[in-house]
């Protein structure tokens, strides 16, 4: 590779570019710029040469267009040992530059900030994204760099060469700024067809990107590669932003189960514990002062499956419920925070991993909309989050008799629940703690009585519960099973062509229920 002799300046972000250049300068590069970064450059001490003189043509039009000219292009694309190449570039005088470092206009948290379309647009970056699609197609000749984290390992490398970055760097350099115009054309791409378009509608093309963040051992099963990525932005409490403050690497399947244990304990505001195995809730308990009591009520609906679960909580994790949590093998416990002593009563189980995900306390507010995906062989679905709530204080009592007030709070906390578990889903409940579970079941009263099974196993009571269905009952006899077992009161969307027999047998029985007109299938 040749010494870098000559580089093109042009940033956004200016942090840490003048020490950057400097480091080149000592390397006997010399240095083109524009615009703002040149003055910085300048401010500095350091010896610039104008872009606009050197191709003689001036910046214009509110600095639209400054780089594109073709002895900027030229001297990115030109490829040095190509004799054509080599005597176009000099009779036109055309330089070569070896080093590109640019970073874009802002325009994603342009967006982002609540900007008009017309600000937005303004922040749509051409001369850079250009610039660096030349760069790194030349990437033999060419070193691109669009990230300042990148600084001190190139300036590393060339004090190592004498001035010179390898090809290997180049390639490595040039992938990471292809998939950095990716990235960008996608966001303004996605950004422009949002604009004007009816709310049901989806965009017709819709494009993501997600960076790497680990790779797993292995997938959903052994023989199965996987990784784990991460949206560029996240603006919310998230598993891909969590700090893990002990234990070996999450697993795919620790992942997707810490995922689904953090969107169901940021639906309570109360003091509250979720314990999942397999993404289903096995045990949920609220508590007004205490978490250990919430774990402890979590725990009792179903020590069986709890054993290798991952535990939620939406309170700092305190030493009494690490104690508790200590006496049963947990693969993950997921908390806004832990204290000192959690933390050291926790890091005695070598086997346990310790997710620290600030934000959760936020509850429901602090959830924000956003597409999930699930793949199809050639092709993808693409839905919306899954943030449907009801006011059940002003839903539909469809019997005779009106839930009471400790009915209706439990009926709350069913329904909460039921919208995480895999449908077909029936729980049984009671105002402050989950009793049983029936979960993925290709008949409903299979599922209820899957429900009964797990409370009784258990020990616990069904006599006094309430139970929540994720979708309509299409027949009378999962209400009917629900009353042998002695739930009082339902909630369920309604909306089957059996729903006045479904009622009648809860009038039968002596219970209320209540319609929410919206279900939470969940596949």
């Amino acid at each position: 590779m040749p010494r870098i002799k000559r580089v093109l300046v042009s940033v956004t972000d200016k942090g840490g570019v003048a020490s950057f250049v400097k480091r080149l300068k000592e390397f006997g590069v010399d240095v083109l710029s524009t615009g703002g970064t040149a003055r910085i450059l300048k401010e500095n001490g350091i010896e610039v040469l104008d872009v606009s003189e050197y191709t003689g043509f001036p910046e214009m039009m509110d600095g639209r267009l400054k780089t594109l000219h073709p002895k900027v292009h030229g001297g990115l694309l030109g490829i040095r040992d190509n004799k054509e190449h080599k005597a176009a570039m000099d009779e036109h005088g055309i330089l070569p530059i070896d080093m590109l470092v640019v970073n874009l206009y802002r325009f994603e948290s342009t967006v982002a900030s609540g900007a008009t379309l017309e600000e937005a647009i303004e922040n749509i970056d051409i001369g850079g994204p250009a610039m660096i699609r030349a760069a790194s197609k030349n990437y033999t000749y060419v070193t691109v760099v669009t990230d300042p984290a990148d600084y001190s390992s190139i300036i590393d490398e060339m004090e190592k060469s004498g001035g010179e970055i390898s090809e290997k760097t180049n390639f490595s350099l040039a992938r990471k700024a292809f998939s950095l115009t990716a990235r960008y054309e996608a966001a303004i791409s996605n950004y422009l067809q949002s604009i004007d378009i009816d709310e049901k509608e989806f965009p017709l093309t819709y494009t993501v990107q997600f960076q790497r963040q680990q790779l797993l051992r292995y997938g959903e099963n052994p023989h199965q590669k996987a990784a784990f990525y991460r949206d560029i932005v996240v603006d919310q409490p998230s598993i891909a932003t969590a700090r893990q403050l002990w234990g070996k690497e999450l697993s795919h399947n620790n992942i997707m189960d810490s995922d689904a244990a953090l969107d169901l304990i940021m639906e309570f505001d109360d003091i509250a514990c979720v314990i999942l195995k397999h993404s289903n809730p096995c045990g949920a308990a609220l508590s007004k002062d205490c978490l250990a009591d919430a774990y402890k009520k979590a725990l009792a609906v179903d020590r069986v499956s709890a054993f290798g679960g991952i535990v939620g909580v939406n309170r700092v994790l305190d030493a009494e419920t690490a104690r508790e949590i200590s006496g049963i093998f947990t693969e993950v416990v997921v908390a806004p925070g832990y204290s000192d002593e959690a933390l050291d009563i926790l890091k005695q189980k070598k086997n346990i991993r310790l997710l620290e995900v600030p934000g959760i306390t936020s509850g429901k507010k602090g959830k924000r909309q956003c597409y999930y995906y699930r793949r199809v062989v050639g092709g993808l679905l693409l839905q919306e989050r899954d943030l449907g709530d009801v006011d059940l204080e002003g839903a539909e009592v469809v019997t005779k008799r009106r839930p009471t007030k400790d009915e209706m709070d439990a009926l709350k906390f069913a329904w909460t629940i039921v919208k995480y578990v895999k449908s077909n889903a029936i729980v049984y409940a009671k105002k402050d703690q989950l009793v049983g579970v029936g979960a993925g079941q290709m008949s409903r009263v299979d599922s209820s009585r899957i429900a009964v099974m797990k409370a009784e196993d258990q020990g616990i009571s069904t006599k006094g519960s309430v139970i929540a269905s994720d979708a309509f009952f299409p027949f009378r006899d999962g209400v009917d099973e629900a009353a042998k077992a002695g739930a009082t009161a339902v909630v369920q969307p309604g909306g089957s062509v059996r729903d006045k027999e479904v009622i009648e047998a809860a009038d039968e029985h002596g219970m209320a229920m209540v319609f929410t007109g919206m279900r939470h299938f969940r596949h």
